[in-house]
Formats: structure tokens, C-alpha cells, sequence
């Protein structure tokens, strides 16, 4: 049974592959971006997307990265053994 999840999860990471390396081919055409002050910048629709898609996934992380922290520290401390204080001996 996991040898077939394997081989679907196999597939469907090709089926994504291929539909994505069709998409970036149906769009190459050059776009402009138009920034602030009057800024712009040309550069294939595929890249631009790339673009946003990457700055989004970095936002998201840095944004998760203090709670990812704080339950970290707090499972390290739970899985830390106890110190018997001093008055307790």
C-alpha cells in the first residue's frame, strides 16, 4: 500500500512539473511593473510571478519564524529533565 502512495505521489508531483513548465511557456511575453517614482521594470510574465510567489513564501516565513521559536524553546525546556531545587535536596 505505501508503494502505491508513492508512485500517486510520484505522479502528481510530475502532473504539477509539467503544468507549471507549460505555463511559464504560454507566458512569455514581456510585462512591465510599474513602481513607485515613475520606476519600471520589463521582464517575462513567468519571471514576475516567480518573483511575487518568492517574495510572498519569504514573508510568510519570516512571519511564522517567532512562533516556530517560542514553541521550540517551550518543548526544549518541557523535554529538558527537571533540576531539583536547592531547598528540595
Amino acid at each position: 500500500m505505501t508503494q502505491l502512495w508513492s508512485l500517486l505521489r510520484w505522479v502528481f508531483k510530475a502532473l504539477l512539473f509539467f503544468a507549471l513548465f507549460a505555463f511559464s511557456l504560454n507566458n512569455q511575453h514581456t510585462v512591465t511593473v510599474h513602481g513607485f517614482f515613475g520606476a519600471q521594470w520589463q521582464a517575462p510574465l513567468v519571471l514576475v510571478v516567480l518573483c511575487a510567489v518568492s517574495i510572498g513564501v519569504g514573508i510568510a516565513v519570516v512571519a511564522a519564524l517567532p512562533r516556530w521559536w517560542r514553541s521550540r524553546r517551550s518543548n526544549q525546556v518541557a523535554d529538558s529533565p527537571a533540576q531539583p531545587r536547592p531547598h528540595e535536596l
